[in-house]
């Protein structure tokens, strides 16, 4: 009985791998050959609408005054922007170096939290409150908008069915280690393919919490972010795709942020974000099948991209039932499945997935000499598989324990700006 469940289990195991080497697949072609669609690059109101920035920072005075002098050259009406930077119990010169800027420049206007709650979407809440746009606006505190970023990302607002929008992210710091490459890598797939696919085949493209905006009425009435779920952009994402809005992507409205340059700082970040997505799994896998704003084609992605952060898990199952059946000597009644085994394993870390995402990307930017890094997604794919796991079963522990989550922030690499 035990043999057969875990035999049975591999099926599941290998249709599962299918089904994302399918996904990989078919977003590889419609970027390569597929209609492309288009963002609001030519339409500018007359009259702009007003925005907030807003940027969570703790303990940033690393790297603060990169993404403010940025801001302050992005081309947007000064009298319709507002910049709030959220100083979120911060122990450095934080607070010191945003008053600064506020005595120079009368928009930049800091929001000082002194409490015992700290964390992004608690910040991000607070800001709201005082915002004055109508339009929000996020970066994090090491991210480098580009000066045309603004508008771009506040023109999709002209269209009253979107309820938020998101902008590609490209790593300034590839070239410091292999790690960061290989970040470039997942990135370049990630954006240029995966998100630009699923806005082409108007699906879900995902709001990241970064580098996008979203409509402020509609946070406020649906009570603000949930401090519970460390991944409020995934939640919002299918908050509004449940609630009758639609989500844009622009490929075209660059911002450039700094990628993790050590091993243990991607651990934490990759586990965190594994955490704050199945949180919202739980959350949102029924409201997804059942809620009626979705047509079939956005429900069968937005639940492919809910498990996202689970499928390793799955795997990582998989492996070991593998080796249990294998030292049972039970491997040879499963011979008929080995070649389907194969071809799928392969393709999950050593073709389709990463040839035909971030290969493609690579194509479509331009810097084809970075293929010959793909082997090393094999290592990259067991170091993922190991640290979402663990964030799989911290938000499992999350819903047993009922425990309170705590944000934590990931290690900046970027020397202090010299004035």
């Amino acid at each position: 009985m035990v043999v057969a469940i875990i035999k049975g289990y591999m099926v599941f195991n290998i249709i599962l791998i299918l089904i994302y080497v399918i996904r990989h697949f078919l977003f590889g072609i419609n970027r390569m050959a597929g209609r492309q669609r288009l963002y609001y690059n030519d339409i500018y109101s007359s009259k702009m609408k007003s925005i907030t920035v807003l940027i969570p920072m703790h303990n940033e005075e690393q790297v603060l005054s990169y993404v403010l002098d940025s801001l302050l050259e992005c081309d947007y009406d000064r009298d319709r922007l507002e910049i709030i930077p959220i100083n979120d119990n911060s122990s450095d010169r934080t607070k010191e170096l945003l008053d600064e800027y506020h005595k120079k420049y009368e928009f930049i206007r800091p929001l000082h939290r002194d409490c015992p709650d700290r964390g992004k979407p608690v910040g991000l809440n607070d800001a709201m409150q005082i915002a004055t746009g109508e339009i929000i606006i996020v970066f994090d505190a090491d991210y480098r908008p580009a000066k045309d970023m603004l508008k771009q990302l506040a023109s999709a607002f002209e269209d009253p069915e979107v309820g938020a929008v998101m902008g590609r992210v490209i790593p300034y710091n590839t070239n410091k280690n292999i790690l960061t490459r290989l970040i470039n890598l997942e990135r370049s797939g990630g954006y240029q393919v995966d998100q630009q696919a699923r806005y082409n085949l108007k699906t879900i493209p995902q709001y990241g919490g970064t580098v996008g905006g979203f409509r402020k009425d509609i946070l406020l009435s649906t009570g603000g972010f949930n401090p519970l779920v460390l991944a409020e952009d995934t939640e919002l994402t299918y908050r509004l795709y449940t609630s009758g809005w639609k989500v844009i992507y622009a490929n075209s409205a660059e911002c450039y942020e700094e990628a993790p340059e050590t091993w243990t700082v991607r651990a934490k970040q990759i586990r965190r974000w594994a955490r704050g997505h199945n949180q919202v799994l739980f959350r949102y896998f029924f409201k997804t099948l059942l809620t009626p704003h979705m047509n079939f084609r956005e429900k069968l992605d937005g639940i492919l991209l809910l498990f996202v952060y689970a499928v390793p898990f799955f795997m990582l199952l998989g492996q070991i039932a593998s080796l249990v059946l294998f030292f049972l000597g039970e491997m040879n009644l499963f011979a008929g499945w080995w070649v389907l085994l194969f071809v799928a394993t392969y393709c999950s870390f050593g073709n389709f997935a990463p040839f035909f995402e971030i290969g493609t990307a690579l194509f479509l930017d331009g810097i084809m000499g970075e293929v010959f890094l793909l082997p090393l997604l094999l290592f990259n794919f067991y170091f993922y598989m190991w640290n979402i796991s663990l964030g799989f079963l911290d938000a499992i522990a999350d819903i047993v324990t009922k425990r309170k989550v705590k944000w934590a922030k990931t290690a900046r690499f970027t020397e202090k700006k010299k004035v």
